[in-house]
């Protein structure tokens, strides 16, 4: 097993331990039958969109996590997210937080940026919200995306996405690469708690990766891991959330962290998916825990007692087991 970077007076928990806990019903605070929060990124979504759908959420109860980008665009976007240069989109954010949603980073604006555009981004998020980001995800668009493509994987896993994606990310992204002009690691570990990597089909993100968060020793410039559950747009969305998937999730005290963009057909013509509605209303009614990711992985930190240290083995199950659900789901 990984070693655990146990807190003081904390019992280590392994993976097994906490799904037990899950399984028994004592993993989530005050008698919580299982988690569920979302990750959204903020491509492609203005802000009325994002005022609708997230005042339905905040009327159901939940408390997700909104990705955002500090800085303003200064060369040719990858997408048409508003960023922090909005003032009323800043505002509405701060309302959002306000609110009980958390704020987190989805690289510092929406194209590639430089080292120095990166740290610039990182203070004036500090300087927004008086505070960090606690939770990251990796804009796809962004080469500074920090140990993204190939460098998720090791060895012959490597290898093999290489092949598979015909080499087109080879030697892309630098968010880790040392005297790399994007490279930007270093504040990335002194800011940032928890970044986003691995993304399962299963609606149980835990049942995927009970050892988050954890850190990886082969990538020490992020503190620690978390994976999600898949959801990139309405339509995986609600192949993910079914009234039978949530029911399960229940049923096993799971944990699901699903990731989505919100800006991508859950509101059209004026009013929110009506099947999206219905499935989440079902959803508040249940004895789940809504939490933020980043409050959400500082539990399951603190019950493990610590930040899981991966081991070798469990670097190989966590890659392959990823990458053999990529292939299927293109394959399907």
């Amino acid at each position: 097993m990984g070693e655990t970077m146990a807190a003081p007076g904390a019992p280590a928990q392994t993976g097994a331990a906490v799904l037990n806990l899950a399984r028994t019903g004592n993993l989530w605070p005050n008698g919580h039958r299982f988690a569920f929060t979302v990750f959204d990124d903020p491509d492609g979504q203005s802000t009325k969109v994002g005022r609708e759908v997230y005042s339905f959420l905040r009327d159901c109860g939940f408390r997700t996590t909104r990705g955002c980008w500090p800085s303003a665009t200064v060369r040719e976007p990858s997408d048409t997210g508003e960023n922090c240069s909005n003032p009323s989109h800043v505002e509405w954010l701060l309302e959002l937080r306000q609110q009980g949603f958390e704020l987190g980073l989805h690289n510092v604006t929406n194209h590639t940026s430089y080292r120095q555009e990166t740290i610039d981004g990182l203070n004036r998020f500090r300087e927004l919200f008086a505070a960090d980001p606690l939770t990251m995800s990796n804009h796809f668009s962004n080469d500074e995306g920090i140990y993204f493509g190939p460098a998720r994987l090791t060895g012959f896993a490597r290898l093999l996405y290489n092949v598979l994606t015909r080499g087109q990310q080879r030697n892309r992204f630098h968010g880790e690469t040392e005297g790399h002009p994007l490279f930007w690691g270093d504040y990335c570990r002194e800011r940032i708690r928890y970044v986003r990597n691995f993304v399962y089909t299963n609606i149980n993100t835990l049942a995927e990766c009970p050892i988050m968060p954890y850190h990886d020793p082969l990538r020490p410039f992020v503190p620690a891991w978390y994976a999600s559950t898949e959801g990139a747009d309405a339509r995986w969305f609600l192949r993910t959330v079914t009234d039978r998937a949530i029911d399960e999730l229940e049923s096993q005290g799971g944990c699901c962290i699903i990731y989505t963009h919100f800006a991508k057909g859950f509101y059209r013509d004026g009013s929110l998916n009506a099947e999206f509605r219905r499935r989440l209303e079902r959803l508040s009614r249940k004895n789940g825990w809504f939490a933020p990711v980043g409050t959400l992985l500082d539990h399951l930190r603190a019950k493990r007692g610590g930040t899981h240290i991966l081991a070798p083995w469990e670097r190989r199950r966590l890659e392959y087991s990823w990458l053999l659900e990529k292939i299927r789901v293109r394959s399907n």
